[in-house]
């Protein structure tokens, strides 16, 4: 069992840091994650002598074609939603965390449920819209130098109201119970591994403060528990959210569909397309997001900015 030696943070705090590292993470990080769903988009395997384009080919693809601006793609719709975001998984954390501890001390297996719902809670209110939008820009394969190349959605403010236009509100959670399984195990383990490795830091560097290249390390390897274990969740989900519904088909079938086709005609390495981008997005991205947060947090807290989640919040 551990015990945390700070107070929790505050919503405000959470709303603040987290957005911060969010933002921050989104810019450096962007670019993987395009190529990622573009290579989970990618049917090439089904061309008899054709080979994949792996991920430095679909980058440089992607580049020749529609120049770099290419790679970020789908930027906006992330952006919008990355305060939210990161406000909801950084807060709801701590109160679940709160809430399965016991004297003060929470067992690894609370530290994992903890995650797994904060996972949960940021997937079905935040992440499933933002990730509908983003792969809808992402899947558009335009040159956005190219001012008479005119694509079917404009912007992220665009494709918002285009596909609820078109298709309903309910699109925007279209995959939001694959979503919500990814967001789970990955904050499950990210943080499981993340709070284990600050619990020894902190207990080597008795009571100082982390060296922020330290929780760098360990952001970068908690980051990488979740990608290895979820790649054919986050597969099937990116096929299902860019596609548009059929008349009388459930999203129990899509899915059973999405994957059987998959794995008739493409075989199981299909299911792990971009695994190689995404554990490059990921693990640097949640390095930066924990430093960030972790350094903005301090900064905040170091001020008296902002109150003690538990002097002054119910």
């Amino acid at each position: 069992m551990s015990k945390e030696t700070r107070a929790p943070a505050s919503a405000a705090t959470n709303l603040i840091a987290g957005g911060g590292a969010g933002m921050m993470e989104a810019l450096i990080c962007h670019p993987l994650d395009t190529i990622k769903v573009r290579m989970q988009l990618s049917r090439r395997a089904r061309a008899p002598g054709v080979k994949a384009l792996g991920f430095i080919g679909t980058g440089a693809s992607i580049v020749k074609r529609e120049t770099a601006l290419g790679l970020y793609k789908g930027l906006g719709a992330v952006l919008t939603g990355i305060v939210p975001k990161m406000a909801i998984r950084f807060t709801s954390y701590e109160q679940y965390k709160q809430l399965l501890a016991k004297d003060g001390m929470t067992t690894a297996g609370g530290t994992f449920i903890a995650g797994l719902a904060a996972g949960v809670t940021e997937a079905a209110l935040v992440v499933t819209p933002m990730e509908v939008i983003k792969i809808r820009l992402q899947a558009q394969q335009h040159s956005m130098a190219d001012p008479l190349d005119i694509p079917k959605y404009r912007n992220a403010a665009h494709c918002l109201y285009t596909v609820v236009k078109e298709e309903g509100p309910m699109t925007l959670w279209r995959g939001v119970s694959l979503t919500a399984l990814r967001q789970g195990t990955n904050q499950a383990a990210n943080f499981t591994a993340y709070s284990y490795l600050r619990t020894k830091l902190a207990e080597h560097h008795k009571g100082e403060a982390i060296p922020g290249w330290q929780t760098s390390i360990i952001g970068l390897i908690s980051g990488a528990m979740g990608p290895f274990s979820n790649a054919p969740i986050d597969t099937i989900k990116t096929r299902l959210q860019k596609a548009t519904a059929q008349p009388g088909e459930s999203a129990v079938k899509r899915i059973v569909n999405i994957a059987s086709d998959m794995w008739k005609t493409e075989g199981v390495q299909s299911f792990y397309k971009g695994i190689t981008p995404r554990v490059m997005r990921v693990a640097p991205g949640q390095a930066v997001t924990f430093t960030v947060y972790e350094y903005v947090r301090a900064i905040l807290e170091k001020t008296k900015e902002m109150p003690i989640a538990d002097k002054f919040e119910e």
